[in-house]
């Protein structure tokens, strides 16, 4: 978004234009160009046709507008993440919260979807479901990437959508779970000891054996680089790993808790 705006001001600075002329040749406020410019705000396909019109009909900003497109459900603050993923040769994942993106179904997501404050319209909650269902192609794409969750027990418990929806999760975690690549782990609940109190976390190994650390909250995330920490949060997740149920003993729980509903 940041690069997008650069190109407008660019060009609407080359044509000689201030923000406020801009902005009444293309039907915006000083405001709105002023924050398409800075990277704050994602421009509507109506700015960018107008734009285009006054600056010359290039056809570079209908070019680079697709390029703002891609990931259009995903968080600001996770795409870096997201990036990063999509190269990972490790990734380990544990969650207390929720089910993660990459092992939801349609039906878990969209009822996390409809359950968000301030509430999405329809075409967020669309945007919302092809960005999870996009990144989940990674765990199939990627054969040779190791992927590891440790999941906490409750999640699957809160029965998060109802029955249904948390009969046809827990078979979709257990299909994942049998490829080669993907491990999950469950932490039972009943825990004297654990090592993850501090909250959800994500470790992840690039190409250049660098490790990266990723933690998120309520309204936003934390990419952590700074190797020390990062190695902090690698010796919690090992710790973990071996409080929460082995792979067999955590499939043997994920079908009962299936047999049970």
């Amino acid at each position: 978004m940041r690069t997008f705006g650069a190109v407008v001001q660019a060009l609407r600075e080359y044509h000689g234009l201030t923000r406020e002329e801009f902005g009444r040749l293309v039907g915006y406020s000083k405001h709105t160009v002023a924050s398409v410019e800075l990277g704050r705000r994602m421009p509507d396909v109506g700015f960018v046709e107008a734009a285009e019109r006054v600056l010359g009909n290039t056809g570079a900003l209908r070019k680079a507008a697709e390029c703002l497109e891609r990931q259009p459900g995903l968080a600001a603050w996770f795409r870096r993440w997201a990036g990063l993923e999509k190269q990972a040769i490790t990734l380990y994942t544990y969650e207390c919260r929720m089910i993660p993106g990459l092992l939801q179904t349609e039906a878990y997501a969209r009822t996390l979807f409809t359950q968000q404050l301030p509430p999405l319209d329809d075409d967020q909650i669309e945007a919302q479901w092809a960005a999870h269902a996009d990144r989940q192609q990674l765990l199939r794409n990627r054969a040779n990437t190791a992927f590891g969750f440790i999941l906490e027990e409750h999640l699957f418990r809160r029965r998060t959508g109802g029955r249904d929806v948390t009969r046809e999760l827990i078979d979709h975690v257990l299909d994942l779970a049998e490829l080669r690549n993907v491990e999950v782990q469950v932490m039972p609940t009943m825990r004297e000891s654990h090592a993850g109190l501090d909250g959800a976390m994500q470790l992840l190994e690039n190409p250049d054996n660098k490790w990266f650390a990723y933690c998120e909250g309520q309204r936003g995330g934390l990419l952590v680089s700074d190797p020390k920490e990062v190695s902090i949060l690698q010796r919690r997740y090992a710790r973990m790993r071996s409080q929460a149920h082995t792979l067999e003993d955590s499939r043997s729980l994920l079908q009962r808790m299936r047999g049970d509903l």
